[in-house]
């Protein structure tokens, strides 16, 4: 009989990655039937979706939000309990709502892996006793991880980062200045407002004014911003060349980045190419962050290397002044730009080059094929 999983993801890198080991899982356990929560990535690999994303994906602490996410919730653990009957759950990322569901599914006696789990390292390192007691195995994405489960004595595999693998090569600078009528005579600064639509509301205004005057002092420097694909096309609108889909470029070809802090800090780091990032939001938010944080860094290249090689503004110092000045110094200073790639190579050394997603799916296919 045909074993069976079932995958739960919040958000598009989510749904990314799942498709990545739906994709390695099928060759090598081609019998195996899965479905799951996700959108187009899974969709892609045949997955039967149980929901899409189109819910989700909004965020926030409105009681219509919360209510919303606690009836799906409810229907795909009813799902999973009464109808599917899956042998194993795998949650990828989607902390907040997954580990709801991992309470219910441990009384349903469903066996769960959590792969990208919460960032405890970060911040809520509360959410240890949760796991502990609803999780059966943790699949790390960062070595150092793997440390707070195992004092726990939570069982934790540590199968390297997605990205490393998913990251395309880009190697035709050229094509990509003449595609989109750029000058190969001037330096490019690629800015990445964010792929979240409140990132967009605090942070584009503060990114716009830092273009400006870098614009006045720096004339042979030209600017092109992304558009996450996460967002609507009509997310935002700038007097700037945006690009939309072809981020991974725009990462690898710049001379410099102004980036909204996330993972794409880390895409940054591989491609190893200098930046900066920011964040600004809700002051509630920052606050609450205040409390719970676990560490002070924000940026990965820092917390994977222990050290500050990228310039961090956060919240009142993510000025329009401070984030221009930052760029042209590292654009015009080669000891700045040498600083922060040696952060660059020692975290893609730190993360090796491990097949992340062949070794999640190596280590669903084991755990299924147990008698």
């Amino acid at each position: 009989m045909s074993k069976k999983i079932f995958i739960i993801t919040g958000e598009y890198s989510g749904d990314k990655h799942a498709s990545g080991v739906v994709r390695e899982l099928r060759q090598i356990y081609p019998d195996v039937i899965i479905e799951g929560v996700g959108e187009s990535n899974l969709e892609a690999q045949n997955v039967k979706l149980l929901f899409n994303h189109e819910k989700m994906g909004k965020v926030g602490l409105t009681f219509k939000t919360v209510v919303e996410h606690f009836k799906m919730g409810k229907k795909i653990v009813d799902y999973l309990k009464n109808d599917y009957k899956p042998d194993l759950v795998l949650l990828v990322d989607y902390g907040a709502f997954n580990l709801r569901i991992a309470k219910h599914l441990k009384k349903a006696g469903i066996k769960t892996f959590y792969f990208i789990p919460p960032q405890i390292w970060a911040s809520r390192k509360y959410r240890l006793k949760t796991i502990k007691k609803n999780i059966d195995k943790v699949l790390t994405i960062f070595p150092f991880e793997k440390s707070f489960y195992d004092k726990e004595n939570i069982p934790c595999e540590f199968v390297g980062h997605p990205i490393i693998s998913e990251l395309p090569d880009c190697k035709n600078k050229i094509e990509f200045f003449k595609e989109h009528s750029l000058d190969l005579n001037k330096k490019l600064v690629g800015v990445f407002p964010g792929s979240r639509i409140f990132e967009i509301k605090y942070l584009l205004k503060i990114f716009l004014k830092a273009v400006k005057i870098i614009e006045k002092q720096c004339p042979d420097v030209q600017f092109v911003f992304s558009q996450a694909e996460s967002l609507k096309k009509n997310a935002f609108s700038v007097p700037y060349k945006t690009l939309r889909g072809q981020n991974h470029q725009l990462l690898a070809y710049s001379d410099s980045l102004i980036l909204a802090s996330g993972t794409v800090a880390l895409e940054a780091g591989i491609y190893e190419t200098p930046m900066l990032i920011a964040y600004k939001g809700p002051l509630l938010f920052y606050l609450i962050y205040l409390l719970v944080r676990n560490i002070k860094k924000a940026c990965l290249i820092n917390i994977i290397t222990k050290k500050d090689y990228v310039d961090e503004f956060l919240m009142y110092s993510a000025t329009a002044k401070n984030i221009a000045n930052c760029t042209m110094e590292i654009l015009n200073n080669p000891l700045k730009r040498e600083h922060i790639l040696t952060g660059c190579k020692l975290t893609k050394q730190l993360l090796g080059e491990t097949h992340c997603v062949y070794n999640v799916a190596k280590i669903i296919k084991d755990e299924l094929s147990k008698e």
